[in-house]
């Protein structure tokens, strides 16, 4: 019995006080009610395409509409080859046909919330990423309509962390707060990322563990992640984000 007390501690702290200190914020906090009256132009963090004539990869993520937005992001990617007009952005939504291209502009707000990035690459190294990205975007198992489940997945950030894992020169996971990114495709309990650098196994997304260079070392409860990162001394604290140590 004290033991059991003791783990419900730790969950009380760990876990479920920052989610509701998150949603207590997020509940006095002003923000659209509905998605129609939610701002969704761009942020004005990309430059004109034509101005960066360099190949480009973005991985943006921003916190969800609605209460959810308490303790849930999510996440898309923009890619940009060398010397294109334009961007590319692909989202997973839960609407119509789930992978969308170009639905919004490449770093539009998200609910009126602005956009953060979680990594960029250019240049050459970028223009050799981009076909394993569109790759690994081809390869994404539900991408069909209805292949949405808002939680604990498939989901959009259980989409982008498919490409993460697939391609994990891109260097970065998702920040704690993308809920659904622990999901894995085709309902595996276990995956190791493309190089063998990060390792992960989980129960359809609502426990498990996280562990290897990128990752750090993660527990994931309820699609909630805690853990520390080394490689970026970091404490990583579920519905609130990354703490920089």
């Amino acid at each position: 019995m004290k033991l059991l007390r003791n783990v419900l501690v730790l969950f009380l702290v760990i876990y479920l006080m920052p989610a509701l200190a998150s949603a207590g914020y997020w509940y006095i906090k002003d923000r659209p009610h509905s998605w129609r009256e939610a701002n969704w132009k761009s942020a004005g963090i990309l430059p004109a395409a034509k101005d960066t004539p360099q190949a480009t990869i973005h991985i943006f993520s921003a916190a969800t509409g609605g209460m959810k937005g308490a303790v849930a992001s999510h996440a898309w990617i923009v890619t940009k080859e060398a010397n294109a007009a334009g961007y590319n952005r692909y989202d997973k939504v839960g609407w119509g046909t789930p992978v969308r291209k170009n639905g919004y502009a490449p770093d539009a707000y998200w609910y009126s919330n602005t956009p953060r990035v979680v990594v960029s690459v250019s240049g050459d190294e970028a223009a050799r990423l981009i076909p394993k990205i569109e790759k690994a975007i081809a390869d994404y198992p539900y991408a069909t309509p209805g292949a949405y489940r808002i939680w604990p997945g498939p989901n959009s950030n259980t989409f982008v962390a498919h490409v993460l894992r697939s391609v994990p020169e891109l260097g970065v996971v998702l920040p704690p707060d993308a809920v659904g990114r622990d999901y894995l495709p085709e309902g595996k309990l276990f995956a190791l990322d493309a190089d063998g650098r990060d390792v992960h196994a989980t129960l359809y997304g609502l426990f498990g563990v996280s562990a290897g260079l990128r990752s750090g070392l993660e527990l994931h409860i309820m699609g909630l992640v805690a853990g520390v990162d080394l490689m970026r001394p970091a404490i990583k604290i579920p519905a609130i984000g990354r703490i920089g140590i």
